[in-house]
């Protein structure tokens, strides 16, 4: 029934399979079908999930409190300021542990892009603001996405990025297992997003838009970090060493606090 909702050409169908069906291996899958399947089932219920929230009851108009609660999900919340690796170390993790990989980043952009989007618009000004886009779309994507996976692994990168981002995501879907924190210096971050911009095409990878994330970073998101450091929930990755030495440190983080089948 989801693909009364998508029409998804291949191009798509490649973007997706590493983020929302990362347990999925192609090249031990019979028939690759089953793959093009997992995804329309994930896109679509991403699309019934948006459905729901545009037709929300009016006496009941936060979108969060038709969310259930995720019990058996094991979280990992990834957190570093913008060009710190996120992406790169994420990607090593789902291949050898099978984590799903949420970007909450991409989410946004994707719903920013999809057409008639009733949340594209406004996703688009906080973004290029260097803004943090209203933790009620933010989570509802995570949520939605979550549940499509048919996993109970989860990392989220880029998320939190305020505490009240934190406290509402335990609250309402699960309490998450720790924080992996890249720790990467500024300057650093400014040179890899400078590069990325020559070619990425995004809104944010510019001058202006890079110096409102660093300071968005220091002013609501690192405070997150600093938070659940005082319950001991936080493992710090220096991002100073080469991408390999990096995931060894992230490696331990999970093989230490995740229990791996």
């Amino acid at each position: 029934m989801f693909t009364r909702f998508f029409r998804i050409p291949a191009i798509k169908t490649c973007k997706y399979s590493s983020r929302f069906s990362s347990k999925i291996d192609i090249k031990q899958s019979s028939n690759v079908n089953k793959l093009g399947l997992g995804i329309v089932t994930v896109l679509g219920g991403l699309a019934i999930y948006r459905y729901n929230l545009t037709k929300q009851d009016p006496k009941n108009k936060n979108p969060l409190d038709s969310i259930t609660p995720i019990d058996d999900a094991n979280v990992v919340f990834v957190l570093g300021g913008p060009g710190a690796g996120k992406g790169t170390q994420c990607a090593k993790l789902v291949k050898e542990f099978g984590f799903v990989h949420l970007s909450a980043g991409d989410l946004l952009r994707e719903e920013r892009n999809r057409p008639n989007s009733p949340f594209g618009e406004l996703i688009n000004t906080y973004i290029a603001e260097g803004k943090i886009v209203p933790m009620e779309i933010t989570i509802a994507l995570l949520h939605a996405a979550m549940k499509a996976s048919n996993s109970n692994r989860f990392l989220v990168d880029g998320f939190p990025r305020k505490m009240d981002q934190a406290l509402e995501f335990e609250k309402r879907i699960c309490k998450s297992k720790f924080t992996l924190f890249f720790d990467c210096p500024e300057e650093e971050m400014l040179k890899r997003l400078l590069k990325r911009g020559e070619t990425s095409g995004r809104v944010d990878d510019n001058i202006e838009s890079i110096k409102k994330r660093f300071e968005t970073f220091r002013d609501t998101s690192y405070p997150v970090v600093e938070y659940y450091e005082k319950e001991n929930r936080v493992c710090r990755v220096s991002c100073k060493n080469s991408i390999d030495k990096v995931y060894e440190q992230a490696r331990k983080a999970v093989v230490d606090n995740i229990k791996i089948d």
